[in-house]
């Protein structure tokens, strides 16, 4: 359509011709005879679709296994381990975001089938249905279908590591030392306070020694301290008020050294807000004062750039996780690849033992310096294991 416009300019006349601008339909609230399906909005090769159909071949009984019968209807948890997976996928990783993406993104929208768990359930999902090794079954079957598709051989493992800091708060710390130590003080005052109300009250074993004074033994002689106190009517104040206070500070004290003791395990310090997290040399020091922090040494095997294995571990070395690493693996797949690459971290008399034992090819330099041999018998040992390893390379 054509307007006509007449311009007068100095008695003239002119006419000129305006084209009317036309702009696309554009509605909004209109009801459709047949609702569209949130698929046609997903192109064929988008990598959600692959995420799909990828999850809904594997099996996922163990997870189902975490779930009781009765009550109200819960979310699948294949539709679940969908949406966590994609949104990891995505560089996604709170529960929040992933909630709210459910409302706003027609990816996350179509995966979930229109369903909307809130964050809490989906945080709940990740921290129960997943855990106790759920998820690295799931890790499993998609190694063993890069596997099937050739992708990867799993002969050969190239394995590094790096340290991850926890969000653990870094002055929470409780080092194994300074309990241990602790714990033999409080132990030997105790003691000394309860050989003297025992030879205030004239029992026999006050003065006999003892070869090692446990906390069941020191609640035992209190309460049979404090039974007779009562008994005999002692009148020293002072002396009763000690007892007590052991029996109300000391030795639940002394359950709290137990505590710490049973969470250090091996471990030589840890957080109190994040107990699995052990104080390690990060590799980044920003102040340079070699601080140590709260993390994680995260150990990780590739082949062909895709991640066959992987597992965190509380040492700081890596020479100290590359036997259960590799175990790690075994236990996964049910065998040992047959090379095995990685730097001179990894180089220990050990390792090579294990994997020599177990038909694997080390390709790992000798670390001579970060052992700790310091005299002259280790280095010659660790020079000898170089030579050993040079012969066996030779006869392959």
């Amino acid at each position: 359509m054509e307007y006509f416009v007449y311009l007068k300019c100095e008695n003239k006349h002119t006419i000129h011709t305006m084209t009317k601008v036309l702009y696309k339909s554009y509605t909004q609230n209109d009801s459709l005879l047949f609702p569209p399906c949130i698929g046609d909005f997903i192109p064929e090769n988008h990598p959600v679709r692959t995420v799909n159909a990828i999850l809904d071949n594997f099996d996922i009984s163990e997870i189902e296994s975490t779930y009781k019968g009765g009550g109200t209807t819960s979310y699948h948890p294949r539709m679940l381990l969908k949406i966590v997976v994609y949104a990891y996928l995505t560089n996604i990783y709170t529960g929040r975001r992933m909630a709210s993406l459910l409302e706003e993104n027609v990816f996350f929208m179509w995966l979930s089938g229109m369903s909307r768990p809130d964050f809490r359930t989906i945080n709940r999902f990740r921290s129960e249905r997943l855990a106790d090794g759920r998820f690295e079954s799931i890790f499993r079957q998609v190694v063993e279908l890069l596997h099937e598709e050739g992708l990867v051989s799993l002969d050969v493992q190239y394995i590094d590591g790096t340290k991850i800091e926890s969000v653990a708060n870094k002055y929470t710390f409780v080092w194994k030392g300074s309990v241990e130590k602790n714990k033999a003080k409080l132990i030997a005052k105790v003691d000394g306070v309860l050989k003297a109300a025992e030879a205030v009250l004239e029992e026999e074993n006050a003065d006999e020694p003892q070869e090692e004074i446990t906390k069941e033994d020191l609640q035992k002689r209190t309460d049979r301290i404090l039974e007779k106190m009562d008994e005999e009517g002692v009148s020293d104040k002072k002396l009763r008020k000690a007892v007590s206070k052991i029996k109300e500070e000391s030795l639940p004290k002394l359950d709290e050294y137990d505590k710490h003791l049973e969470i250090l395990g091996e471990r030589n310090s840890y957080s109190k807000t994040d107990p699995d997290a052990t104080f390690m040399h990060m590799k980044e020091d920003a102040m340079n004062n070699g601080q140590t922090k709260p993390g994680y040494n995260v150990q990780i095997a590739t082949e062909n750039q895709y991640i066959v294995n992987y597992d965190l571990y509380w040492r700081p070395t890596d020479y100290g996780t590359l036997i259960p690493f590799l175990e790690s693996f075994h236990d996964k797949f049910g065998f040992y690849s047959s090379e095995i690459v990685a730097d001179s971290g990894y180089g220990s008399e050990q390792n090579y033992e294990f994997m020599f034992a177990n038909g694997m090819t080390p390709y790992v330099k000798y670390n001579i310096s970060g052992i700790g041999n310091t005299n002259t018998t280790a280095s010659r040992g660790g020079w000898l294991f170089i030579l050993l390893q040079l012969i066996f390379l030779l006869y392959l």
